[in-house]
């Protein structure tokens, strides 16, 4: 096992999942995530348990929320949170993190993290995450873009904030929804400098 490996093992992230289309793929992500890193901290804004269950079947309260009713397995490393705990550990800089992906970023919480207003446990633990000067990852989904949008998705770059939108590639050819979310939750592993093997990179050679 490499150093960078050795060190990513012993990492903590904290997950926000917000309410826009998309879920699927923060579902994905905090699947694999587990098996890559040391802690993992969830927190599903209440609009992303509406689009959980719109999009994916899964109807759950925030406080019911765990790895079991999302996988049907155990991952003991994987603590969620209620998005109405602003007392909450990911609440608090004084919790040590290696950063914060909010995956997917709706607008409403990409303007409350762009202008710090935060109204919710999601929106604090990102707030908390800038402030400490931690790597934080959003990944917004919405289309088009108005110009506010642009203009808060400019603030939080010009912030050091890594903006990774939605949009798969096809390079890869896809056979499936699974392969093209696996291709796009490959990129955000990468823009969080976690090393994986969950998808073929560019002109690769396949293992034989």
């Amino acid at each position: 096992m490499s150093a960078t490996v050795q060190d990513q093992r012993s990492q903590r992230w904290v997950v926000g999942v917000t309410g826009a289309s998309g879920v699927r793929y923060a579902l994905r992500l905090i699947e694999v995530l587990p098996e890559l890193v040391g802690e993992v901290h969830v927190v599903f804004s209440e609009a992303a348990l509406r689009v959980l269950s719109d999009e994916e079947g899964i109807a759950v309260s925030g406080s019911s929320l765990s790895y079991s009713r999302l996988y049907e397995r155990e991952a003991s490393n994987v603590v969620f949170y209620n998005p109405r705990d602003i007392g909450a550990r990911i609440a608090s800089g004084s919790m040590l993190t290696a950063g914060m992906v909010v995956i997917p970023c709706s607008m409403a919480t990409l303007g409350a993290i762009a202008h710090g207003i935060p109204t919710h446990l999601v929106h604090r633990a990102a707030d908390v995450t800038m402030k400490e000067g931690r790597k934080l990852v959003v990944v917004p989904r919405e289309t088009p873009l108005s110009q506010i949008h642009l203009r808060n998705l400019l603030t939080l770059s010009q912030c050091g904030v890594t903006v990774v939108p939605a949009m798969p590639g096809f390079y890869s050819r896809p056979a499936s929804v699974e392969e093209l979310v696996d291709q796009f939750v490959m990129k955000v592993l990468d823009s969080m400098g976690i090393e994986h093997h969950l998808g073929r990179r560019w002109k690769e050679p396949q293992e034989s």
